[in-house]
């Protein structure tokens, strides 16, 4: 890591890509969920309010940064609004850091939470943009990735946005909405796009 990598940036890449790893990025786990509430809702409060923009002056950095805005409120905040809260600055800095092609100077799969804030977003462009790095930017590990990102690129296209969210965000649920989340939501997409 660079010089310019905060210590704490290192230790959120240090914990996230080598403690909890693959296996653990995607599961729902009330004890890893506490242990990032612990650890990180500081630093997270602290990035929610414009604190730690110097976390972007090197790809490492940056990505401790993506991490932390994107990755662990959700993990921190299930099902609360403040999941979603920095979203904006997660995007803002990942799409910096792709511009300078950043991503590249850091290994698969942890450069995949470069293009998780694109994913996440519920702007059909930036779907279109995943879908495009992930198909060109994770050449080796890509594979599961690309199912997700299909998916969510394809909820965006129906919908505008991600019905699951209405409840946390207060939004109201459309009739077709609501439909689609009583036939398996997300769920039922991923199993749709699943290659048989």
């Amino acid at each position: 890591m660079t010089e310019h990598t905060p210590r704490a940036a290192k230790a959120i890449l240090s914990f996230w890509l080598d403690e909890v790893g693959p296996a653990g990025w995607y599961a729902v786990d009330a004890e890893l969920d506490e242990t990032i509430r612990t650890r990180w809702r500081a630093d997270w409060e602290t990035a929610r309010l414009g604190g730690l923009e110097h976390w972007q002056a090197s790809p490492e950095g940056a990505l401790g940064y993506v991490i932390l805005t994107d990755q662990f409120p959700r993990n921190m905040f299930r099902d609360d609004p403040r999941a979603y809260a920095t979203d904006p600055q997660a995007l803002t800095a990942a799409g910096k850091a792709i511009h300078r092609r950043w991503d590249l100077r850091l290994p698969e799969p942890g450069r995949q939470f470069f293009y998780l804030p694109l994913m996440h977003s519920e702007s059909q462009s930036d779907q279109d943009r995943c879908v495009r790095l992930i198909l060109t930017r994770l050449p080796e590990t890509g594979r599961d990735n690309l199912l997700h990102a299909r998916a969510h690129r394809e909820v965006v296209r129906r919908f505008g946005r991600f019905p699951h969210r209405n409840a946390a965000l207060a939004r109201d649920t459309t009739p077709g909405e609501d439909a689609f989340l009583r036939a398996g939501g997300y769920g039922a997409v991923v199993r749709d796009l699943t290659p048989a």
